[in-house]
């Protein structure tokens, strides 16, 4: 089989993994991808985990809740395996200092495939990044990866469950913290990827007059504490503000479509938010939609474009999760994912051609 998932929900890290083992032995896995609620020990999860699947390339991070084929899960482990039929070539590297991200991994993937990145053809490769979801260094590895290549990465922001205390990234049998792995594929099967966010622009825009970028804080609004300006433009009371974050983000518009902003909290009428907002930045004002129909959507859209899905990696925001879990409709999201082999996670943030909150990226093989 080219691509086969599995999960376990047993609490100690050697049980979980030999029941993951035993799920996938039928598949000659060439990669193992993996998420994992961050209960169990990270040390020994990535060197269970790279001992159980020696023989094949084994990285993934922690997680705020997990997916897997048909299902979202919570305090689970939950893992692909990918095939020689799936995967002709993969090559695995750690940022192991986000604050100096140097080229070296980049120059790893060069002598692995035999081709300078800059000349990489984007629709025979693919990247994987995952990143410590405490970091705020999305943007920085983001702009980073996209200077070298145009291959295209996609990927999410590790999580811990909503503690903000540490996140992990495994690699190659070892737990790292304020880290990326940055992992090249060749895949062997033609792959597509899918980004999908469930809102809608309204007639209303916030111009950010004054912000901290490297807090991700915006200060003012239109030259108004950004508070009051977001609150006005919504019509409700400064103090009830914090109740309208999760279905009326803040929005960069780019040809119609939105990067979403989410903001996480005010501080003494500022809002700080999950992802970089930068002065003389033009937000929309957006409203949610219906998160099931609208993900029921691109499935069925990528399918008519591209054929049935083998496999599906699935980075879904924590607070598209939390709508979720808040409208009783998890049952009605993992029930989307029953046709073809699904892994995932709720991320702390996405990458696809940028770092976005609640929104839900993609990559799809065929």
């Amino acid at each position: 089989m080219k691509v086969l998932t599995a999960f376990s929900v047993k609490i100690d890290v050697e049980g979980a993994v030999a029941d993951l083992k035993d799920q996938l032995k039928d598949c000659d896995a060439r990669l193992v991808l993996f998420f994992a609620s961050p209960a169990y020990q990270p040390d020994r999860l990535a060197a269970a985990m790279a001992q159980a699947f020696s023989g094949a390339e084994t990285f993934g991070c922690s997680s705020a809740g997990e997916i897997v084929t048909g299902r979202m899960l919570t305090h689970s482990l939950v893992a692909m395996a990918l095939s020689s039929e799936a995967v002709r070539s993969v090559k695995v590297e750690v940022l192991t200092d986000l604050d100096k991200p140097d080229n070296k991994a980049f120059a790893s993937f060069e002598r692995h495939f035999g081709v300078p990145m800059e000349e990489m053809d984007s629709g025979r490769y693919v990247g994987i990044l995952l990143i410590d979801g405490l970091s705020r260094k999305e943007e920085l590895i983001v702009d980073r990866i996209g200077d070298l290549t145009n291959v295209n990465f996609i990927g999410g922001s590790a999580g811990d469950d909503l503690r903000f205390s540490a996140t992990h990234i495994y690699a190659g049998g070892k737990s790292h913290g304020n880290a990326a792995v940055v992992a090249l594929l060749e895949p062997a099967v033609p792959f597509s990827f899918i980004k999908t966010q469930s809102f809608i622009p309204i007639e209303r825009t916030l111009k950010v007059t004054r912000a901290n970028e490297e807090e991700r804080e915006v200060i003012e609004f239109d030259g108004k504490p950004a508070a009051v300006a977001y609150a006005e433009a919504l019509g409700v009371a400064v103090a009830d503000v914090g109740a309208h974050f999760l279905s009326n983000p803040l929005g960069l518009l780019f040809e119609g479509e939105p990067f979403v902003r989410s903001p996480q909290r005010v501080k003494d009428g500022s809002m700080v938010f999950y992802c970089a907002i930068k002065e003389g930045m033009e937000l929309s004002l957006l409203q949610s939609t219906d998160i099931i129909a609208d993900t029921k959507k691109v499935l069925d859209d990528d399918k008519t474009a591209f054929g049935e899905a083998s496999g599906i990696i699935n980075f879904n925001c924590i607070l598209r999760t939390l709508e979720l879990r808040q409208k009783g409709l998890t049952e009605k999201y993992g029930d989307l994912f029953t046709d073809a082999q699904t892994v995932g996670f709720s991320t702390y943030g996405e990458q696809f051609i940028g770092h976005v909150n609640q929104t839900a990226t993609m990559l799809v093989f065929h």
